[in-house]
């Protein structure tokens, strides 16, 4: 599942995002959602998320 919808990501998925720092390598970090960060119910580059140990990125996949 990709994370453009904020209906499909909720608090304590696991999901992998691409931090500011990474986003022309594109270099994904894994982590637990601790607060979902983007309003609107779609985002075209990810909806934005801080993860538990307080990185902020958007997320590019839910891990099931």
């Amino acid at each position: 599942m990709n994370g453009q919808q904020r209906s499909s990501i909720s608090k304590g998925l696991e999901v992998d995002i691409v931090l500011k720092a990474d986003q022309r390598t594109g270099k994904l970090t894994r982590g637990i959602v601790k607060d979902i960060l983007t309003n609107s119910s779609f985002h075209p580059r990810g909806i934005k998320v801080r993860l538990e140990d307080g990185r902020i990125g958007r997320v590019q996949q839910i891990i099931t």
